[in-house]
């Protein structure tokens, strides 16, 4: 049922536009006849408003434009304000024609001269007028979503006639050629899209002209670039088809395109980060390889020598775990830069991973170039890199290789460079070092110790050896050291100084820290619940086991679980690596002290203290290192330095023990000073459990005396 608003003044021909429609014959229009045009404006805005939603109530207006109230184009000016989106089919007297037509011009469906239509006519006129209006309606709705959609898609989308002039341009295509829709329509398509090839600078293939001709759907050449109205490019991707009408004729063409700019830039940049490293920007192992490969073609054919470094930075975990690795991030930073000023444009500084770094010297002249430049780099990395408020001091290790003579490949020269800078740490770090063939051997026993001993523990081959320390007054034993074995199955017993320096070095040494302070500790409390007296026990904590995070909880789970007073358990450490973290050990050495802890500082005079570190932490025992015992009765400047320690221990209220002593004489010596403990083969080898066990029940002869454990 079509609701119909009839706007009329004169009854009679409203009457005859009522019965027209009335009796239509399929009953399909209800009419609302109103005389006034305020009545209709009343009508309309009742009807909106009782309508659901947006929907309006009339389906069409037919109004006569001659009203009491209203005439002329006034009339229809204001239904149409009123209801812009309901069909008008306006009434009009012949000498009114002209009004009608202006009403059309503006807005009206329709307009009929009064007495031209019978009640056949009038309700097919009517039913036209409606479905002409929805015909509109839809097709304007369909319009606009497409220019919706097509302004709100990401893409530019540009169509031209067959002639290849410029129909439209969406919102993204006026902003990437810098012409608006206005400005563009007629224009010819190479006047808005300017598209050159991005290599040539040559123009580029017109896509939408091919698409006409060969009537199919066509892509741009690759590498293209967009010239912008104002001369800015963009690179861009598209595709372009032909436009067909109903009849299956070219009428046009559509382009869709789209700047790549972004999506080329993030190919180019995951390109780079993939030959690069993240943290210093230098080329990582992938890049230097191929560089090493190129480099060795050139040197092969024009006969000329090139050099490889391999660098590790020293003790640089120290800094990650003391510092934080923010700071620890930064010192690689700052490592890699002074890197790059020592070598020349044409050579590679390359970053392998963690603190790493190898160096390709292209083009030598002489092989001890290479010494020249690790010498260099060396000298460069001791000073002090300032990051924040700390001057952080490091060293390197470097080993070299050189082409052809140390290798033909690059695996070959990188495994012998690095078997180089090993040797270099085993030399005591901070120096440069050259591949040897014997190296080899070293390197492959090296890593078969580093493989044995990630088994050992679980195949029981550690044990644990205990080496008294005695009062040298009186003899008795006042404690007992206690030290790591490795019995291999294979080797026989591995001495602690070849395996522990590697145990460090891969991570083992935490956890047979670990194992040691437990076995010690268990030891210890064994040997009370025999019956012997209450004895002080050593352990050597490395740098690795101190700087772990759980390293005090571990401790204390240990006593916890031995019942060891823990009065009883002495941490023995080595000097050089608390000056190098003071800061940070001082904190750590505090909190073990109220553990109730004892601390003792391993090699003493060895390393690079002052009475002012030793103020900072809370020491309670000094040893004086084997290397100045051994020569006191010889060597004037080491028995001034044992006497010096004597003393300082005295002032400070520090235990001292002398270790190494191995003769009579260097025991009257210590004696003589009165210094008040020593260890030694001269008293006993380190035993084991059982046979230490033994030595405490019977005590030590000194001076022609035994003593007993008190």
């Amino acid at each position: 049922m079509q609701n119909v608003l009839l706007i009329q003044n004169d009854s009679a021909e409203a009457n005859a536009v009522r019965d027209a429609l009335a009796n239509s014959g399929d009953g399909s229009f209800r009419i609302t006849w109103v005389r006034y045009c305020s009545e209709g404006l009343q009508a309309l805005a009742q009807a909106k408003s009782q309508a659901s939603g947006d929907a309006e109530r009339f389906a069409s207006i037919l109004v006569d434009l001659s009203l009491p109230d209203s005439s002329g184009i006034e009339t229809f000016d204001r239904l149409f304000l009123a209801a812009p989106q309901i069909p008008m089919l306006i009434l009009a007297a012949a000498q009114d024609e002209g009004i009608a037509k202006q009403a059309v011009q503006r807005g009206a469906q329709e307009y009929f001269l009064k007495g031209r239509l019978d009640a056949y006519s009038w309700p097919k006129a009517v039913t036209r007028m409606i479905e002409r209006a929805a015909n509109t309606e839809s097709m304007f709705q369909q319009n606009e979503r497409a220019q919706i959609t097509l302004n709100s898609i990401g893409d530019a989308v540009v169509s031209t006639d067959v002639a290849g002039n410029v129909t439209y341009l969406n919102v993204v295509a006026q902003t990437l050629t810098g012409w608006s829709q206005l400005e563009a329509a007629g224009h010819p398509l190479e006047d808005v899209l300017r598209i050159i090839d991005g290599t040539t600078r040559a123009q580029a293939r017109n896509p939408m002209e091919f698409a006409i001709r060969e009537n199919k759907t066509v892509s741009l050449t690759p590498n293209c670039v967009l010239i912008r109205r104002d001369g800015a490019e963009s690179p861009i991707e598209d595709s372009a088809a032909p436009i067909h009408d109903r009849h299956g004729q070219v009428t046009g063409a559509v382009m869709v395109f789209h700047d790549v700019s972004a999506a080329r830039a993030t190919t180019l940049r995951m390109a780079y980060l993939a030959q690069h490293d993240s943290l210093t920007d230098l080329p990582n192992r992938m890049l230097f390889n191929d560089r090493l490969t190129e480099a060795m073609t050139l040197a092969s054919r024009y006969r000329r020598q090139l050099a490889v470094l391999f660098l590790d930075v020293d003790r640089f975990k120290h800094v990650n775990d003391s510092l934080g690795h923010d700071i620890g991030d930064r010192l690689l930073q700052s490592i890699a830069q002074r890197l790059l000023g020592c070598v020349r444009a044409s050579d590679t500084v390359s970053r392998l991973g963690g603190d790493e770094f190898v160096i390709l010297l292209s083009e030598l002249t002489h092989a001890q170039d290479a010494t020249v430049c690790a010498d260099k780099i060396l000298e460069t990395l001791r000073a002090p890199h300032r990051i924040d408020e700390h001057d952080v001091q490091v060293t390197a290790s470097i080993g070299i290789v050189t082409y052809p003579d140390d290798g033909t490949d690059c695996e070959t020269l990188m495994k012998h460079a690095d078997f180089a800078m090993y040797h270099a740490k085993d030399n005591g770090r901070d120096n440069r070092q050259y591949f040897r063939r014997d190296l080899n051997l070293r390197a492959v026993k090296r890593q078969s110790l580093e493989d044995s001993m990630r088994h050992a523990l679980e195949r029981e081959e550690f044990s644990v050896h205990y080496q008294p320390k005695v009062n040298l007054a009186n003899g008795e034993i006042v404690g007992v050291e206690a030290l790591i074995r490795w019995l291999h199955p294979k080797l026989g017993f591995v001495s602690p100084a070849e395996f522990i320096p590697i145990a460090e070095e891969c991570g083992l040494m935490v956890p047979i820290g670990r194992w040691v302070l437990g076995q010690a500790c268990h030891q210890a409390q064994a040997w009370q619940e025999i019956g012997l007296a209450p004895i002080r026990i050593a352990v050597n904590i490395s740098a690795a086991e101190l700087r772990a995070r759980d390293f005090l909880r571990g401790v204390g789970v240990v006593l916890e679980e031995t019942g060891l007073d823990p009065h009883l358990l002495e941490l023995e450490l080595t000097e050089t690596f608390l000056v190098q973290d003071s800061t940070a050990m001082s904190a750590v050495l505090h909190d073990l002290k109220r553990l109730g802890l004892k601390l003792a500082l391993d090699d003493f005079g060895t390393g690079y203290s002052s009475l002012n570190h030793l103020k900072r932490f809370p020491i309670d025992t000094l040893k004086i290192d084997r290397s100045f015992v051994r020569s006191i009765t010889t060597n004037s400047d080491d028995a001034g330095i044992v006497c010096a320690v004597i003393s300082m221990g005295k002032n400070l209220n520090m235990r001292v023990v002398a270790e190494g002593v191995e003769t009579r004489e260097q025991l009257t010596f210590l004696q003589d000073r009165e210094c008040p403990f020593g260890q030694g083969y001269y008293f006993s080898q380190p035993l084991t459990g059982q046979a230490c066990t033994q030595l405490l029940r019977r005590g030590i002869a000194v001076d022609d005396r035994e003593y007993q454990l008190c």
